[in-house]
């Protein structure tokens, strides 16, 4: 089955490469990874005590940080390698300080498995979330490397669950630990007779924690905010666009909004700016002009959003209208209400913040307005609903200290070679 599994990483490589002449992303992917080898020789030494962090893209990333951070403070005399699978990622994050090493990680075949961690010689990898490549994990196996599986959630649909995932049930056995989010996921390991397991919960939640300690102010926000009630609706995409663009058209009250798409393609925001009737300004545009005189403003550039929630009083989170849910944690951080559209499965935060009637779920323009208009003419109610996402967030905190606690554990017992 390998041998087959390693014929369809080859076919797939092929045509990645017809398909990156017509799609940027693509190509992205494809050229990203022409030189990891060289990169590798050229910057890590034979003698480098290395862990490596693999991430899938940049929620992922983010995910490890907090691993990140007490790995570095617990253990400084180790160079840490990030990989990334995705180009969104990689290449927001690929000059980023943080880390001693980023670069692609190559598609997973049984040569490039062996000629990467032969390069890297890792002593511990941590897998973030959802990463499951079978011929890495063989490979790190017979190298007798450590490999944690961290943020790990698992549910039933599964491949690895059904009838027919027995090679990819396999590739689970080569992990040497896994931190998992909820119990659901112990269970489903049990089902399949894998024991290692902890619930550790996300550490996602220690990321967004550490937000609080952050200075969060922006100039231009504390201008076009004033003290008017403000909506940010943050990683749009048009199917929630076509939405709140409703509503901020025919609302008769005087709110703020703030709308930061997921797609910031200059054509896109100038559709979106050219559909919105109120008065409107784009990011780019405010140097020298009197924001606060502007109903909408529109964020055409990336990195500003986690500051922009923290002025928001309702939050609206894109996605899941369309192709998945974007963070919900970090607007729920700084205790304000969120709405989502209506396809949230598979995404855990939000069906506990669901049940706990902290996220409002709408499905249309109507059942927006509802939400809404509920939450902008009573302040009590809606500070109760962003006190209960803040609780949450709080007691959800810790995952990273246990996943780190582990590893102390192991290294002090001598056992597997850590570190």
């Amino acid at each position: 089955m390998h041998t087959t599994y390693n014929i369809v990483v080859y076919i797939i490589s092929f045509f990645l490469k017809g398909i990156a002449h017509f799609n940027l992303k693509i190509k992205l992917f494809v050229e990203g990874r022409k030189n990891i080898f060289a990169y590798l020789q050229q910057n890590i030494s034979a003698d480098a005590s290395i862990i490596w962090i693999h991430t899938a893209s940049l929620g992922e990333f983010e995910q490890g940080l907090p691993i990140i951070e007490k790995l570095k403070k617990n253990y400084p005399e180790q160079k840490i390698l990030i990989t990334f699978f995705s180009p969104s990622g990689y290449e927001v994050k690929k000059n980023s300080n943080v880390v001693d090493f980023i670069c692609y990680l190559p598609l997973d075949s049984k040569y490039n498995a062996k000629k990467f961690i032969s390069l890297v010689n890792p002593k511990l990898v941590i897998f973030v979330k959802y990463e499951i490549w079978p011929s890495y994990l063989n490979q790190l196996k017979t190298n007798n490397i450590p490999t944690l599986l961290t943020s790990a959630i698992f549910n039933k649909k599964q491949i690895f669950f059904k009838w027919y995932g027995a090679f990819m049930r396999k590739s689970l056995l080569n992990f040497t630990h896994f931190f998992v989010q909820d119990e659901r996921s112990e269970m489903l390991l049990n089902s399949i007779n894998i024991k290692n397991v902890t619930i550790s919960g996300d550490t996602r939640f220690d990321r967004v924690i550490e937000i609080l300690d952050r200075d969060n102010s922006l100039g231009f926000m504390n201008s076009f905010k004033g003290n008017k009630f403000c909506l940010v609706a943050g990683s749009t995409w048009p199917e929630d666009e076509k939405i709140v663009v409703k509503h901020i058209n025919t609302c008769l009250t005087s709110n703020k909004y703030i709308i930061a798409p997921h797609n910031i393609n200059a054509t896109h925001i100038k559709d979106l700016v050219a559909s919105i009737t109120k008065n409107t300004i784009v990011y780019s545009e405010i140097k020298n002009q009197n924001i606060a005189s502007f109903d909408v403003l529109v964020i055409d550039t990336i990195g500003l959003l986690t500051k922009i929630y923290s002025y928001a009083d309702v939050a609206y989170v894109g996605g899941a209208f369309a192709t998945g849910l974007h963070n919900t944690l970090e607007p729920a951080v700084f205790g304000i209400p969120i709405i989502i559209g209506p396809n949230y499965d598979g995404f855990k935060e939000a069906k506990d913040l669901v049940t706990k009637k902290g996220i409002k779920v709408i499905s249309n323009i109507s059942s927006f307005n509802e939400v809404f208009n509920k939450l902008a003419i009573n302040t009590k109610h809606y500070k109760a609903i962003g006190k209960i996402n803040k609780s949450y967030v709080t007691a959800n905190t810790g995952a990273s200290t246990v996943i780190l606690d582990y590893i102390k554990q192991v290294k002090n017992s001598n056992k597997n070679n850590f570190l």
